[in-house]
């Protein structure tokens, strides 16, 4: 539990930090497949309750996901579509990256390039495709954490 802790207080400073100008979004192979991923290479998520136009992950779900966050214009980086990507006003006022009108997340079980431990959780959060669709390809039982229930 400390570990998940920890690993959420370094995402949440690197989402700030990362903040601060463009969003880059680029493309990652992963064992589901190449998914979208930010300028670390983590992998980007989407919620499926979430409308085109509007995110529904605040409180301890944004802890848990935390929103991909920008002050400038995203770019398309290696494998990404420029055209798919946008930003739509978080009701806190912040900017949420989007990619085909899905706001992204990253999630804090993720530490490393490529990690897909969110994937399928709750049958709610999906990694999405370079296509903007999300990949509900199951993920490989070795790359599922025992979390307990913090899918939200």
């Amino acid at each position: 539990m400390r570990l998940i802790a920890l690993s959420l207080v370094a995402l949440v400073a690197a989402s700030a930090a990362s903040a601060a100008g463009g969003q880059l979004v680029q493309t990652r192979s992963t064992a589901i497949g190449t998914v979208l991923a930010n300028k670390a290479g983590r992998t980007l998520y989407l919620r499926a309750s979430d409308s085109k136009t509007k995110s529904t992950c605040y409180g301890s779900c944004a802890l848990a996901w935390p929103p991909l966050l920008t002050t400038g214009k995203p770019l398309a980086g290696s494998g990404a579509s420029a055209k798919l990507l946008g930003t739509l006003k978080r009701s806190d006022g912040k900017l949420q990256v989007t990619y085909k009108g899905h706001p992204l997340y990253l999630y804090s079980g993720d530490g490393a390039k490529g990690e897909i431990y969110g994937q399928g959780m709750q049958k709610l959060w999906w990694a999405v495709a370079p296509s903007g669709a999300p990949n509900t390809t199951a993920a490989p039982a070795a790359t599922i954490p025992d979390y307990g229930s913090g899918g939200y």
